[in-house]
C-alpha cells in the first residue's frame, strides 16, 4: 500500500481534513491548491467503509466530461506525490475527519508518513475567531519538536478541551518520532460559509515561509481581494455588522498585532467550541 511513498527523498509533508478542523475549508483547500498546481499523483488512498458513515459523509454521483458516464465518488482520504519547484518532494495528504476507528485511521496515516521519511509534515487547521475580514488573516504555527522550535521560533500550543482529526493527527505523529507541526488559520466568524481564498492564501504564505520554498498561488491572491471586497459589499448594508467589523479592526489595531499568539488563538477557538453550544 505504501509503495508509492518509497523512494522519496526528505519529502515535504502538508495534511489537512475538511470538517469539524477546517472553518470555511480553508486548510483543505490549500492542500486542494497544492495538489493542483503541482499536478500531484495519487499513491494510495484509504477504504472509505472503514471510516466513513455514509449518511454524514455522502458520495456524490458525477459524469465524466470526458465520456460521459456516470460515477460514485466515495468521501475518504488520500495520499498524493508531488514535486515542488527545484525537485523538492511533496506529500500531500488530503481527506475528510473519520466518523469512525479514529485511532486506527491515524495510526495508518501514520505508519504511511514514517514509511516516506519526511523532513517535516506540516497539519493545517482553520477555526472562527473575532477577527475583521479587512486585515491579514491571523496565521500561528505550533510544535512539540525542539528542532522546529530553534528552527522557526516557534512554540508549543497551550489550548486544552476538545480537538478535532488535525489535533489528533498532530500528537500521532509527534508521538512517533516525525517533526510535527501545526498551521492554523482564524477566520471571520461572520463570513464563515465557504470558500474563504484570503485564509486559504494566509496559510499558503505561512507555507512558503515554513517550507523556505517558493509556492505557485495561482489565482488565489485575486480571488483573495474579490472575497475582501465582496464582503465590504455585504458589510456596507446592514450598519449593525458594519459597526461591529469597525470595532474589531479598533480592538486589532490597538493590540498592534499582525498576527495572532498562539494563545490567542487558542482563546478564540475556546470562544469558537462555546458559540457552537460545545
Amino acid at each position: 500500500m505504501n509503495a508509492g511513498l518509497r523512494g522519496l527523498r526528505e519529502p515535504l509533508v502538508v495534511a489537512a481534513f475538511s470538517g469539524w478542523s477546517d472553518a470555511g475549508d480553508a486548510a483543505s483547500a490549500a492542500v486542494g491548491h497544492l495538489a493542483e498546481a503541482y499536478q500531484a499523483e495519487l499513491a494510495f488512498e484509504l477504504d472509505p467503509d472503514d471510516y466513513y458513515d455514509y449518511q454524514v459523509n455522502r458520495p456524490e454521483a458525477l459524469i465524466d466530461p470526458d465520456d460521459g458516464e456516470r460515477q460514485i465518488i466515495w468521501p475518504t482520504t488520500r495520499i498524493k506525490t508531488a514535486q515542488l519547484a527545484g525537485g523538492r518532494d511533496l506529500v500531500l495528504v488530503q481527506g475528510i475527519e473519520p466518523n469512525l476507528r479514529w485511532r486506527q485511521f491515524g495510526g495508518l496515516i501514520t505508519s504511511a508518513l514514517r514509511s516516506a521519511g519526511p523532513a517535516r509534515v506540516f497539519v493545517l487547521g482553520a477555526l472562527l475567531a473575532d477577527t475583521p475580514h479587512t486585515r491579514p488573516v491571523p496565521v500561528t504555527t505550533t510544535t512539540r519538536d525542539t528542532s522546529l522550535m530553534e528552527t522557526y521560533g516557534i512554540g508549543e500550543s497551550t489550548y486544552e478541551g476538545p480537538t478535532g482529526i488535525v489535533g489528533v493527527m498532530a500528537d500521532l505523529l509527534a508521538r512517533a518520532g516525525l517533526p510535527t507541526a501545526s498551521v492554523w488559520a482564524a477566520l471571520p466568524h461572520y463570513v464563515s460559509h465557504p470558500p474563504c481564498p484570503k485564509a486559504t492564501l494566509a496559510i499558503l504564505s505561512q507555507l512558503e515561509r515554513l517550507l523556505d520554498v517558493p509556492l505557485d498561488f495561482g489565482e488565489l491572491p485575486e480571488l483573495a481581494r474579490a472575497w475582501e471586497r465582496g464582503v465590504n459589499e455585504l458589510a456596507a448594508e446592514d450598519s449593525e455588522v458594519a459597526e461591529y467589523v469597525s470595532q474589531l479592526e479598533e480592538q486589532q489595531d490597538a493590540a498592534e498585532l499582525p498576527e495572532a499568539s498562539g494563545d490567542a488563538i487558542a482563546a478564540e477557538f475556546e470562544r469558537y467550541l462555546k458559540r457552537r453550544g460545545r
